[in-house]
């Protein structure tokens, strides 16, 4: 018997595979959780998700992520900037620096 997207039903060991059949390589394990909107919100949410053609989930999950983005940006590796030389014209001397990069000596 075929399930969701041509795959038997979900068993035990399979879950992750549906998993990421349903949400992909972008999105790392979901986690569940319960929110509660008020019936004109909810019946707004269902309006918008259906005009884009998508379940309302996905609708919630990219809301969050989008405002959780705004209010609370990634934070920047420490390690960027490290090799930093504080010269302006490396670009401008690449090819000298580099030559005879790479040969035997």
């Amino acid at each position: 018997m075929e399930g969701f997207l041509g795959r038997e039903p979900a068993v035990a060991g399979r879950v992750d595979e549906l998993v990421e059949a349903i949400y992909g390589y972008h999105m790392s394990t979901p986690q569940k959780t319960t929110v509660y909107l008020d019936a004109e919100a909810y019946r707004r949410v269902k309006v918008l998700a259906a005009e884009d053609g998508r379940p309302a989930a996905a609708l919630i999950r990219e809301a969050v992520s989008q405002y959780a983005s705004r209010r609370l940006p990634r934070r920047r590796a420490r390690s960027v900037g490290i090799g930093r030389s504080g010269r302006k014209d490396l670009s401008v001397r690449a090819e000298k620096l580099l030559s005879g990069f790479g040969r035997s000596r």
